[in-house]
């Protein structure tokens, strides 16, 4: 991405930038600073404390909903949380010490730390164990990093599948006994007598503190357009099988458009368009931009940079790309423009949230 020309640092490749942590760590002279959002795409981050405690005393974040989607990163700040929560030493007669929210890497890492450090804890998710890495395709190669887990040790992975993390995953519940309740989404959190009461959509819950390790897929971005609400149009690709022989149209310029429109492609016989608002794919790894070139050159795939969708229809898509209006015909529509901050309900339990606009 940098090159040095006679002795000064150059942009050469910077579409190639992933915003990867492990460059500045990796930096001798301490040059590289991360930031958060860009200057035209912002990203809502709760505020939060060092200790990722929120505007709210005794209500943490970590993982996705603090701003660090990475599942290294995700799996380290669910584990210093938790230290955070046990330093803190808040207790309350009848109450759990912590109630866990979410079990992705973040809420995963958290509950093995709760159960080791012998905390008093319940972990609640909405929907299975992995979070994010749960709603991830079939098959799709995973990339993270050596970390240190609780009551685990070093776990070795760097690339590796959804399948094989989850297994992993599996196990670690299992072999630590692990208290997750799937299924169960939170409604409602009120503060009375010292204490956090939370409910769910089957039960409700006492603690002293509370840890949000949720993410950002929940609530998918929509497009905001007329047709929007047919049940051709999807947020995120489970089997690119399902859409054999189909017309199919994905949004989006993140790694899961581009892994979307990829793999689709790839089955042969499939039409498919990969629609970006913008003139690059700046924020998608390297990797799978070279794969839609590859599917774009054989002419599995077509592009259709600077294009946004007007209005979805039951045979069609209607469309403006460089400031002309197309229709297109289409029998499925992927939605993969990312995940928007639950701020209704950090507004109802309080939390104060910022948009940074490229900043730290």
């Amino acid at each position: 991405m940098l090159g040095l020309i006679k002795g000064k640092a150059v942009l050469i490749g910077p579409t190639d930038c992933i915003g990867h942590g492990a460059c500045k760590t990796a930096c001798p002279f301490d040059a590289i600073t991360l930031v958060f959002g860009t200057e035209r795409r912002g990203l809502d981050i709760p505020l939060l404390k060092p200790n990722f405690e929120s505007n709210v005393p005794g209500i943490y974040v970590a993982g996705e909903l603090g701003g660090m989607g990475l599942i290294k990163n995700a799996l380290t700040q669910g584990q210093q949380a938790l230290e955070a929560i046990a330093k803190a030493g808040v207790k309350r007669p009848g109450a759990l010490d912590v109630l866990i929210v979410g079990a992705g890497p973040a809420g995963l890492a958290a509950s093995l730390a709760a159960k080791k450090m012998g905390l008093s804890y319940e972990t609640v998710e909405q929907d299975a164990l992995g979070g994010a890495v749960f709603q991830y395709p079939r098959g799709k190669l995973v990339m993270t990093a050596p970390v240190v887990l609780p009551l685990i040790g070093k776990v070795q992975f760097r690339n590796t599948t959804k399948e094989e993390l989850l297994k992993f995953w599996t196990q670690a519940c299992n072999g630590n006994g692990l208290k997750i309740r799937y299924k169960e989404r939170v409604e409602n959190m009120e503060r009375k007598d010292g204490a956090f009461h939370v409910r769910t959509s089957t039960q409700q819950y006492v603690a002293a503190s509370v840890l949000l390790a949720i993410g950002r897929r929940g609530t998918p971005r929509k497009l905001g357009v007329p047709g929007e609400e047919l049940p051709k149009v999807v947020y995120r690709l489970i089997d690119p099988e399902q859409y054999r022989g189909q017309k199919v149209i994905v949004v989006g310029g993140g790694d899961s458009a581009l892994e979307a429109a990829a793999s689709i492609a790839e089955l042969g016989d499939t039409e498919v368009c990969l629609s970006y608002r913008g003139g690059a794919f700046q924020r998608a790894k390297q990797r799978n931009r070279r794969r839609v070139d590859e599917a774009s050159a054989k002419g599995q795939l077509k592009l259709l940079l600077n294009s946004q969708i007007r209005a979805i229809r039951e045979d069609a898509v209607l469309m403006n790309q460089a400031g002309k209006d197309v229709q297109l015909r289409n029998d499925a529509v992927i939605v993969s423009a990312g995940g928007i901050l639950p701020n209704d309900f950090l507004k109802s339990i309080g939390i104060q949230v910022e948009t940074k606009y490229g900043t730290a």
